[in-house]
């Protein structure tokens, strides 16, 4: 728990880039500074079924989520550091749900906070953060 005993220990929040995302990364930074709370930001690579059709993809998905991944790492820790806030930033891949709620089980994280789904498709079939509601055992804040 935070320095109070009343708040969260440890917040997580997943970024990938998107303006939402980016959001929900700024609150959460917010929150923890707030709490006293430990900050981990992960970012998710999703394998790409392109990549898997067709060799000669493979290689610049790969770089070009390689820069990705070091783009939002460099912004999250430069803002970090702005506002004084040790942050820990960790890379995945694979599903995003399953990946957040994997590493949101393995750091026993009080909260998990992530940005809202612009794509208007995910009113249908679901967002990443309406699957995450669903299978939580940890509160889950959704940023717009």
């Amino acid at each position: 728990m935070g320095l109070h005993g009343d708040g969260p220990g440890t917040i997580l929040v997943a970024v990938d880039g998107t303006d939402t995302s980016m959001r929900a990364g700024a609150y959460a930074a917010g929150l923890a500074r707030r709490q006293h709370a430990q900050l981990v930001c992960l970012y998710v690579r999703v394998p790409s079924a392109l990549g898997g059709m067709n060799i000669g993809l493979a290689a610049p998905l790969r770089q070009t989520q390689d820069e990705m991944a070091r783009e939002i790492r460099d912004t999250v820790t430069s803002g970090m550091q702005r506002i004084g806030l040790e942050v820990t930033f960790l890379e995945r891949a694979g599903s995003p749900v399953a990946e957040i709620a994997r590493v949101a089980d393995e750091l026993h994280a009080d909260a998990v906070v992530v940005g809202a789904s612009t794509q208007a498709g995910h009113r249908f079939v679901g967002s990443i953060a309406a699957h995450l509601v669903r299978i939580a055992r940890w509160p889950v804040t959704v940023v717009p």
